[in-house]
């Protein structure tokens, strides 16, 4: 048995639960793994509300770091005593222990500690593939990155910046602005004051921004469309807000034929090898200290409820840890 944090029924912060989970031996092809750290991502509010839709009963969660304890038959990716870290299905990270298929675990350099393992994997993932593979940012881009203070936002800052962007960043107060400007984002629009696309025209002379990466959804969508450049790639790739309402596809056109795409994580890492990559990417910009990992906020594993309400309450910055 191990203490697991689960949900019968989808809702408020309220539906998530405390309990003794059973935990089987690993079976062929599957790894068991104590977990040290735990990370909170606006995806696990996505599940537990029922934006994204899950069997239920469930597990939630989808990111840890921790060392295995055993590994069942015809596992070749790790052995015993190995420190690992995951991020993405089958959902249960919120857990003291669990088994995990061992194709998708990545075993951690010395560089890197569990902690900062577990509060990077899927942010600093989703910054790689941001970066790096959705639209590759080169030196004398300008882009625009929403919720510049929050876990993903702060690992684009630092990765833009050091790849030769200028960053443009929009927060939620002046406190966040001073974060996102400490962490590489050259300018942080205050959206509660400042219209952001007036501002981000402003700010590249009229000109638009090469990329927009958009957390938020249904409050900045047409908005963050205005602040790009002609042919700019409009990445969303999240819903904080709510979903994107459906829009006439037109309007890419008439603000000059801009791309758009919503990607998500696990198809950029659906194969071994491309996880491998982009992990390895992202352990060596953390682990030679050039990108910062945040862990501002720590929350007992079993006051995973109160971790949700003030993540969506917006009273964290970057990365955010449940410790079992």
């Amino acid at each position: 048995m191990t203490l697991a944090i689960r949900f019968r029924q989808t809702g408020g912060a309220e539906v998530l639960e405390a309990e003794e989970h059973p935990v089987g031996a690993p079976a062929a092809g599957e790894a068991l793994v104590r977990q040290q750290a735990v990370g909170l991502n606006y995806i696990d509010v996505y599940h537990r509300s029922g934006t994204y839709p899950v069997p239920l009963p469930s597990g939630i969660g989808l990111e840890a770091a921790g060392v295995i304890e055993a590994v069942g038959p015809e596992v070749t990716e790790v052995v015993p005593g190995d420190r690992v870290a995951y991020a993405g299905g089958p959902l249960g990270a919120y857990a003291e222990l669990r088994v995990m298929p061992a194709e998708r675990l990545v075993k951690l350099p010395a560089t890197i500690s569990c902690e900062q393992a577990a509060a990077m994997m899927l942010k600093g993932l989703t910054a790689q593939y941001l970066l790096r593979r959705t639209y590759r940012v080169q030196a004398g881009d300008s882009i625009l990155i929403h919720a510049a203070a929050g876990g993903v936002g702060l690992i684009v800052c630092q990765w833009a910046k050091l790849l030769g962007a200028t960053v443009i960043g929009t927060v939620g107060s002046d406190d966040k602005a001073a974060v996102a400007r400490a962490h590489g984002c050259d300018h942080a629009i205050v959206h509660t004051r400042e219209r952001v696309p007036e501002r981000v025209l402003e700010l590249t002379g009229g000109a638009g921004v090469a990329v927009v990466y958009d957390s938020i959804g249904r409050d900045t969508f047409m908005d963050s469309l205005a602040c790009l450049r002609p042919l700019g790639m409009m990445v969303s790739f999240g819903n904080a807000s709510g979903p994107v309402p459906p829009f006439d596809i037109g309007e890419l056109a008439r603000r000059g034929s801009l791309f758009l795409t919503r990607p998500v994580l696990f198809a950029y890492t659906a194969r071994r090898d491309e996880l491998l990559a982009m992990a390895a990417e992202l352990f060596d910009v953390v682990g030679s200290g050039r990108v910062a990992i945040e862990i501002n906020q720590r929350y007992p594993l079993r006051e995973a409820a109160r971790a949700h309400r003030d993540l969506e309450a917006r009273q964290t910055t970057g990365s955010t840890l449940l410790l079992p």
